[in-house]
Order: structure tokens, then sequence, then C-alpha cells
């Protein structure tokens, strides 16, 4: 079959390989469409190898792509054939983890990215969505409700990554929220915050066109921080009659960012940051005593899937088609898929690619 591996920086080639072959308790899946993420640009410029690589033995040439949906074309030995069955259109969730008696934080679903060995389809090894096929443990397939297309379907993991966060803050109807970062996982937290009830969201970025997406998604104000005079404290404070708001999103990572959530947040509000940090912030702990701030982390998912896949059934999550903006074949995905995030990022949401 054919599938796009990774190399080493800049260097990914489409290569043909063997077909995975279905062992037990596993589901073979014909891949449909794989999203492109922001850590797939950090894999091709090799920042994040050391955090990505050294939870496994294997080593480049490692298959791309976790973000993914596809078709179930064969089910191995044991699978639990009431839930999973072969025509089935799915997506999948792309941690791996221990599953050791041993590890207590696998012992609960909603626990499992915590543990220590965890790794990721398409960038730990074992294969990757940016192929023809993939092979996957059948508790890692989430089939996808009946009306949803597999285009959307590609979108369930960064999906699941806005809803792990949003559920992270408590966040109830009428919460007021300020998102930090209008990118991908930016504006899916905006759909899953509308999914929740909540109340003025406020969306900053510094692409006019996403800062345009957010707006056509719900979002009460939209801070394009790129343009002059733009405050996003200031003009938070005056929506929310200097109150602040109940939580903070922060996508970006930065000085910056850091520094605007903590002004924004109200007292007895949560900040959760989503981001990987490149430096270390500089946090003013005292201000953060006083307000009685919770600064809280997300990362990923952990059985998300299921409640986040049938809220998606009750059509809670309206147009998530109209936030891919550009759709490719394996030959193209250097430069028109991979290069055009690092040179056009603010002209895209999410890019597609078609094995």
């Amino acid at each position: 079959m054919r599938a796009m591996r990774y190399y080493g920086p800049g260097d990914i080639r489409l290569d043909n390989i063997p077909e995975p072959v279905v062992g037990l308790g596993q589901v073979k899946i014909k891949i449909a469409w794989c999203g492109i993420c922001g850590s797939d640009l950090h894999l091709y410029h090799e920042k994040v190898l050391d955090t990505a690589l050294n939870a496994t033995e294997s080593q480049p040439p490692v298959v791309m792509g976790h973000e993914f949906s596809g078709t179930i074309v064969e089910l191995g030995p044991a699978v639990n054939a009431s839930r999973l069955s072969v025509g089935q259109d799915v997506t999948v969730e792309p941690t791996i983890t221990c599953m050791q008696p041993t590890c207590l934080d696998c012992s609960s679903p909603k626990t499992r990215n915590w543990c220590s060995q965890i790794k990721f389809i398409g960038v730990s090894g074992g294969g990757g969505g940016l192929s023809e096929y993939i092979v996957v443990d059948q508790m890692l397939v989430h089939p996808l409700p009946p009306a949803v297309s597999l285009e959307v379907g590609a979108m369930m993991e960064p999906l699941a990554v806005a809803w792990h966060a949003v559920k992270k803050a408590n966040v109830s109807a009428g919460c007021s929220a300020l998102i930090l970062g209008a990118g991908p996982v930016g504006i899916l937290l905006l759909k899953v915050l509308r999914a929740f009830g909540a109340g003025w969201v406020g969306v900053s970025g510094r692409s006019a066109k996403r800062c345009a997406f957010a707006q056509e998604h719900g979002a009460s104000a939209v801070f394009d921080v790129a343009s002059i005079g733009v405050d996003v404290l200031s003009e938070t404070l005056l929506a929310t009659h200097q109150r602040g708001v109940d939580v903070v999103f922060d996508c970006a990572g930065s000085q910056a960012t850091m520094d605007t959530a903590i002004g924004a947040i109200r007292r007895g509000g949560i900040i959760v940051n989503l981001a990987l940090w490149s430096t270390k912030p500089t946090i003013d702990m005292n201000i953060l005593l006083i307000k009685e701030v919770v600064i809280a982390n997300s990362m990923c998912y952990a059985d998300d899937h299921p409640e986040m896949l049938e809220a998606l059934a009750q059509g809670r999550f309206p147009d998530l088609q109209t936030l891919i903006t550009r759709r490719i074949d394996f030959e193209d995905l250097v430069e028109l898929g991979i290069m055009a995030l690092v040179h056009e990022k603010h002209d895209h949401v999410k890019i597609l690619v078609h094995p």
C-alpha cells in the first residue's frame, strides 16, 4: 500500500509498504481522510521528536497522521461484532497507553491520557492515518453517526481535544469565556462551548480569515490582534462589566497570551492551557492568589469520544465541514499541505489529505 513516511527533518516520502495484517482484538480500516495537525508541522521540523518518539522503541521512518477517518474492512479475532462491523464508517482515538494492570492511570478510561508511557498513532510508529490502510485496537475505534461524512469524521480528534478542555473547565450554560488563539482547536473550542450553552465567548487571533471563521461560528466578539489598536484585555473586561470571564482557554502558549489570560479571568475563575510551550512563561503567583484563580492543563482526551459523538449525532456541532479549507492528495502533502500551513497558515483552518 502507499503511505507517507517521515524519515527526518524536511524528509517525507511517499512509499510502498506492506499492508498491515489484522490481529487479535484489532480492526483493519481503509483510510478515507486524514487531517494535518500543528504537531505534524513540528514533527516535520523535528521540534517534538524528543518527546514524541522517546516513549517508544520505534524510529523513523514513521507513517504519519493521527486525525483520520475510514471504513472498516476486516475484523480480527475477539473483536466485539455487536459494536463494530465491516463496512462501518469510523474515527479513531489515536492515543496508545501501556494498559498494564499495575498502571493506576490506565485503570480508568478517564485517566488513560495521564499514562507515562503514552504514545500516538502517526507519531510513535506502528502505522498512521497518512496511509491507505491501518490496523488499530478495537478500543480506539469509534463508529461515526450515520449522517456524518467521512470528511467531518477526520475532524473528530481535534474536536475531542476541545471537548475534553471544556469538560475540564466545568463549563455550564451561560458561562463566559475567552479563547486565545483562533486556530483549528480554538475555533472547535468555540463550537463545543456553544454546544454547552455558553454565554459571551470572545476569540482572539492573528488572522483576519480565521477571525472571520470564528465570527461565522458563533463568537460574541472577535479580536484580530494583528490589527493596530486592538486590546483584547480591555475589550473583554468591558464586555463583562469589568468582572472578567469565567474561563480562559490558552491555545497559543505565549507570554502575551498568559498575561492576557491572567488579566481577563474573573476572581475564582479557571485558566485552561491547551498549548505546547516553546518558552517558559513568567507568572505573577500573587495575582493568582489574590484572585483565587485555578490554572489547569488539558492534554488530548480520555474516554471523551462516545459522549462527543453522541452530541454530534444530536446536531450540536453544525457546519463543521465549512472549516475544511483544502482537500489534497498524498502527492501534494508537503507543498499544498505542510508548507501551506507554514507559509499560509492564516488562510487555512483544516487541510485534509485523501489517499
